[in-house]
């Protein structure tokens, strides 16, 4: 996990351990928590960024993640393991930029990609690039991904206050569910602290079922 500390807030965790679900094993299920009702309806309230579009999930996963976090990208390929195998699962991404400014620009242009219908585009073109540690460089990977980089930069402009009430609202969230950095996973109403495997991923949807 990419960490990033701040001071401990109690808005919507509810402090219950899920250690029956791996069969007595100690890990990852002493990480496992569970959000309240009032906490998932206010985490799924804004508007959110789903994948794939288009399904009626019976269970969503929610990813609080950071473009230069690896283990946001070592989730990447699990994630679109579960999507394939199960019809029913959607991930809802919830861009948190925590390690510093290139994330944080990073973050930016993904939510402004989603202007010319392009976010997964560029959330899939980020995560699967190099490092980020520049503006210039953020916009060369997402220029070399498809997108419109001169609308994009307009884009940025025009949409700033609503980019940075979405990108407050995931941070508020984060801090709510006190999370120590990234990535933060929600399985229906479970949440994972860090990387999960695919079985662990399968079996946290099957219990929110």
């Amino acid at each position: 996990m990419a960490f990033m500390r701040h001071p401990p807030r109690f808005l919507v965790v509810v402090a219950l351990v899920v250690a029956a679900l791996f069969g007595g094993r100690t890990t990852p299920a002493q990480g496992i928590q569970k959000v309240t009702a009032a906490g998932i309806q206010h985490i799924l309230a804004a508007p959110l960024i789903e994948w794939p579009a288009g399904r009626k999930p019976t269970v969503r996963v929610v990813e609080y993640f950071d473009y230069n976090c690896p283990f946001c990208r070592r989730m990447v390929p699990t994630l679109r393991q579960l999507v394939a195998a199960d019809p029913g699962v959607t991930v809802i991404f919830k861009d948190w930029p925590v390690l510093g400014p290139a994330s944080v620009y990073a973050a930016r242009c993904a939510l402004a990609a989603g202007y010319q219908g392009k976010y997964q585009q560029a959330h899939d073109a980020l995560l699967a690039g190099p490092r980020l540690g520049s503006d210039p460089q953020v916009l060369k990977v997402l220029g070399r991904a498809g997108l419109d980089v001169p609308r994009l930069e307009r884009d940025l402009t025009a949409h700033a206050r609503e980019i940075a009430k979405s990108l407050a609202r995931n941070d508020a969230e984060a801090r709510a569910l006190e999370l120590d950095g990234t990535p933060g996973l929600l399985v229906g109403s479970f949440l994972v602290p860090g990387v999960l495997d695919l079985k662990g991923l399968e079996q946290l949807v099957a219990e929110s079922r």
